[in-house]
C-alpha cells in the first residue's frame, strides 16, 4: 500500500496443490465501467494540466509566485495521469501485476513523488498567501525563491519515497496461477514491497501518512484559518466605517485565497479514502472475502477518487481565476484547437485590467476543453 499501487484481487480456487485465479478480475460490464470511469478523469487531467502549463509558460505576465506553484501542481498532476492512471487501471482489471519490474518501481515511485510534491507545493502556496495577507508589509517571495522552493519540494518528495522504490519488486507467487478464458495457465506475479520485517512496512506507511498527508494539511488548515481571521477582521473594520484604514488586501487576493482553499480541501478529501484503506490493510490485515471485496471494488474506487483530484484542479483554476479562464476560452475558440495559433495572436487587456495572453496552442479537442470552462 505504501507505493499507492492498486492491490490485485486474491480471489482464487484451490485445486490440489495449485491455487488458481481468473485472469480477469471482473465481468465485462464492470471492467467497461472501470475503463470509462478512468478515461473520464484521464482526458481532463492531460488536456487541462497541459493547458495550465502552456498558459503560464507562454504568458510572461502569468509568471507570478502563486502561478509558478500552480504550474508545479499541474506538472505533478500530469505525472499522475501519464504514469499512474493507466497502470493502475490495468492492475485493477487483471489479476496480479502484468508489467515489468522497472514499471513496478517507476509507477510506484512517480506516483508517490507526485503526491508528495503536490502536498508540499500546497504548503508552499499556503505559506506564500499567509505572508502576503497576514503580514502584507513584509517582503514578498521572489520568483528565484519560488523556484528554489519548488526544487526543494521535489528533492524532499524523492527522498521520502526512495525507500518504497527500493523495496518494490515483482515476484512470482509460488503455487499460484492465472487461468485464461481458454483454460491456459499463467504464472502469477505481484508488485509489492519486500520489507525484511512486516513491522517496517507498517512503520513506513505511518511515516508517509504523517509527513505527506496529516502534518502538511494540518499546517495548511492553520495558515488558512489565520488568513480567514485576518480577512474577517479587515471586513469588520471596513463595516464600522474607518475611511482612514485602507486594507492592502484586494478582492482579487481574496478570490485567489478562496481558490487555493478549495484546491487544498479537495486534495484532502479525495486522498483520504485511499490513505484510510492503506492503513487498514497494513494494521487490520483483512483476509478472505473481506479482502477480495476491498481489492476488487473499494481500492479501484479509492484510486479513481484520488486520481480525479489531478483532473479537477484545472477546472477550479478556470472557475476562480480570470486569466486562466480566458486562456481556456481562447483554446476553445473555433479554429484554435485544430490548428496552431500564430504567435502574434493575443487576447488583449480589457477594461477590467485582464492581462493579455499570448497563446500558442497545439491540436486539442474542443469538446474536451469545454469541460474545463463549463
Amino acid at each position: 500500500p505504501v507505493s499507492l499501487l492498486a492491490h490485485s484481487s486474491s480471489a482464487h480456487l484451490s485445486l490440489q496443490c495449485l491455487i488458481l485465479s481468473p485472469y480477469y478480475q471482473h465481468s465485462l460490464a464492470i471492467a467497461a465501467s472501470f475503463t470509462l470511469a478512468y478515461l473520464f478523469i484521464f482526458m481532463p487531467c492531460m488536456v487541462g494540466n497541459c493547458l495550465v502549463c502552456l498558459i503560464v509558460v507562454k504568458n510572461r505576465h502569468m509568471r507570478t509566485v502563486t502561478n509558478l506553484f500552480i504550474f508545479n501542481l499541474a506538472i505533478s498532476d500530469l505525472l499522475v495521469g501519464i504514469f499512474c492512471i493507466p497502470t493502475t487501471l490495468v492492475d485493477n482489471l487483471i489479476t496480479g501485476w502484468p508489467f515489468s519490474n522497472a514499471v513496478c518501481k517507476l509507477s510506484g515511485l512517480v506516483q508517490g513523488i507526485s503526491v508528495a510534491a503536490s502536498v508540499f507545493t500546497l504548503v508552499a502556496i499556503a505559506v506564500d498567501r499567509f505572508r502576503c495577507i497576514v503580514y502584507p508589509f513584509k517582503p514578498k517571495l521572489t520568483l528565484l525563491v519560488a523556484k528554489a522552493t519548488i526544487a526543494l519540494v521535489w528533492a524532499l518528495a524523492l527522498v521520502i519515497m526512495l525507500p518504497s522504490a527500493v523495496m518494490l519488486t515483482v515476484d512470482q507467487e509460488k503455487g499460484h496461477f492465472m487461468v485464461s478464458s481458454d483454460n491456459k495457465l499463467y504464472p502469477l506475479y505481484y508488485c509489492y514491497e519486500t520489507w525484511p520485517d512486516p513491522e517496517m512496512r507498517k512503520v513506513y506507511t505511518m511515516v508517509l501518512f504523517t509527513h505527506i498527508y496529516l502534518m502538511p494539511l494540518a499546517l495548511i488548515m492553520i495558515m488558512y484559518g489565520c488568513i480567514g481571521a485576518k480577512l474577517s477582521a479587515t471586513a469588520v473594520l471596513s463595516s464600522r466605517g474607518h475611511p482612514d484604514i485602507k486594507s492592502p488586501i484586494s478582492q482579487r487576493k481574496v478570490k485567489v485565497v478562496k481558490m487555493l482553499i478549495v484546491v487544498a480541501l479537495l486534495f484532502m478529501l479525495s486522498w483520504l479514502p485511499l490513505w484510510t484503506l492503506m492503513l487498514l490493510t497494513d494494521y487490520a490485515r483483512p483476509e478472505g472475502d473481506q479482502l477480495d471485496f476491498l481489492t476488487g471494488y473499494i481500492f479501484p474506487f479509492s484510486h479513481w477518487l484520488a486520481f480525479s483530484n489531478s483532473s479537477i484542479n484545472p477546472i477550479i483554476y478556470g472557475y476562480f481565476n480570470e486569466n486562466f479562464k480566458k486562456g481556456f476560452q481562447a483554446a476553445c475558440r473555433p479554429g484554435s484547437c485544430c490548428s496552431v495559433v500564430p504567435q502574434e495572436q493575443t487576447v488583449r487587456k480589457d477594461q477590467q485590467g485582464n492581462i493579455s495572453l499570448n497563446v500558442k496552442l497545439h491540436k486539442f479537442c474542443s469538446q474536451c476543453l469545454l469541460l474545463l470552462t463549463a
